[in-house]
């Protein structure tokens, strides 16, 4: 069976981000997921737990992953916020041992702006790219992004928010509509981040599409 290697900063991004499409995949590969960092810097807005935030969210991420039907989750433990031109190559081969391991076709991660303008979204993004220049196995480098009509109805999410992209620029879009009470669910199984969760669907409540830049080569 084919194998897909999801490369994201945090946990949750995998549910925020393209969960529809990891699900779908899950159906014809073997999906894999690394999360860059910990996610110990987020808010808690469910303290139902004394542990410390990067343990709850890891043990989140377990649970949406394994929800998802993905294989396995690789955490690399650096801090979240926190990525910086000191630490990519490192990240990098610690990713390019990963997929060394487990010779995926394809790469799924953010778009070079990083979806939201997250600097460790981008920081992801960057990487990942990166690798997949110098794995010629991996044949397919999807880039995940937002249309331009999403966007439009974000607002001021961020300090900075990227414009979406173009139909024209746009390579991939993926059916959800199947299951898109999936994508939900998933994102509520983060529950230290509900209210991110919440205003994610009250901003894209009707989950059908998800869009994604493409590199591919033979």
């Amino acid at each position: 069976m084919k194998k897909v290697l999801c490369i994201f900063a945090h946990p949750d991004d995998e549910s925020f981000g393209p969960s529809g499409t990891i699900h779908l995949l899950t159906k014809t590969h073997e999906v894999y997921l690394v999360c860059i960092t910990n996610g110990d810097a987020g808010k808690n807005s469910h303290k139902t737990s004394k542990l410390p935030l990067a343990k709850i969210r890891q043990r989140e991420l377990r649970a949406s992953s394994k929800f998802l039907g993905t294989k396995k989750v690789f955490f690399l433990n650096y801090g979240d916020g926190s990525l910086n031109n000191l630490q990519y190559h490192d990240i990098a081969k610690k990713i390019k041992k990963i997929s060394d391991r487990l010779k995926p076709e394809t790469f799924i991660t953010f778009e070079p702006r990083g979806v939201s303008g997250h600097l460790d979204h981008i920081a992801a993004s960057m990487i990942t790219s990166y690798v997949f220049e110098r794995t010629p196995y991996v044949k397919k480098l999807m880039h995940y992004c937002l249309s331009k009509d999403q966007t439009s109805s974000m607002g001021e999410y961020f300090i900075y928010r990227p414009e979406g992209y173009s139909a024209d620029e746009i390579d991939e879009v993926v059916d959800i509509s199947t299951v898109r009470e999936l994508k939900t669910a998933s994102m509520y199984l983060h529950k230290s981040q509900v209210h991110d969760a919440q205003r994610i669907i009250k901003l894209f409540g009707n989950f059908t599409k998800e869009h994604f830049i493409v590199t591919e080569r033979n």
